[in-house]
């Protein structure tokens, strides 16, 4: 293997990071958004709300992710009343039809997860918040979404990590992120065995990174998590003494 084309490999792929990451994170984002809808749809004990969602969910997770960003990229544009409508400016990009497809994608997942952790939330403390009469939206943002939000972070980070992982297929619709970047300098070099592997370590780097972030952010909303205190433990000696 050659090491110095190697690393010029992995400097060049460097450059598709930033699209990456925005792929990543932007969808997510407006994926867990949507999510917190259809989460709450399931929820609702509406028979039309929760039939309605539920049939988002079947369709967006029995189809392949490859097949939603064809459909979105080269199928909307085949109605003349998409290419009449105000979202054809961003329909024709691709860097918007790849937005779209991880999102509406990862909501459905998603929203699987968040319903989990809401319905993870101890109904014992929800009674004690109606105890002491808080409203219906102070429970929601005092008690359950926080507690729901615990229960889900471990689940919606390994979300996160498919996310990054999964925007290598926008580089079948043109962009180029990491992925597509390596396909170019593979076209151009036919040193397949190289650039893959340059490719496959950015992504094991952006998603170790991404591990430790979240569990850092578990371990700041879980306070079980954290060890005791030194200072509580050393009064309580004194006093006992």
């Amino acid at each position: 293997m050659d090491i110095p084309f190697l690393s010029e490999t992995f400097y060049a792929l460097l450059t598709g990071v930033p699209l990456t990451l925005q792929l990543a994170l932007l969808s997510t984002g407006a994926g867990a958004a949507f999510a917190l809808v259809l989460a709450a749809m399931r929820v609702s004990r509406l028979p039309l709300l929760d039939a309605a969602a539920r049939l988002y969910v079947f369709v967006f997770r029995g189809t392949p992710l490859l097949v939603q960003i064809f459909v979105i990229y080269y199928g909307l544009g085949q109605f003349p009343a998409v290419r009449a409508s105000f979202a054809w400016p961003f329909l024709r990009e691709p860097y918007w039809c790849a937005v779209l497809a991880l999102t509406l994608n990862t909501a459905a997942y998603g929203s699987e997860i968040v319903r989990g952790g809401l319905l993870a939330v101890p109904y014992g403390q929800i009674e004690a918040a109606r105890a002491i009469g808080m409203s219906r939206s102070l429970l929601l943002r005092r008690v359950i979404l926080p507690l729901a939000i615990r229960q889900a972070l471990p689940a919606y980070g390994n979300e996160l990590i498919l996310m990054v992982k999964s925007t290598s297929l926008a580089s079948i619709i043109t962009l180029m992120e990491i992925t597509g970047i390596a396909a170019k300098i593979v076209s151009e070099t036919y040193r397949i065995i190289e650039v893959f592997v340059a490719a496959g370590a950015l992504y094991l780097l952006i998603n170790f990174a991404l591990t430790r972030l979240i569990a850092a952010a578990e371990y700041w909303l879980t306070p079980d998590l954290r060890p005791a205190s030194l200072v509580p433990r050393r009064r309580l000696q004194e006093n006992a003494s």
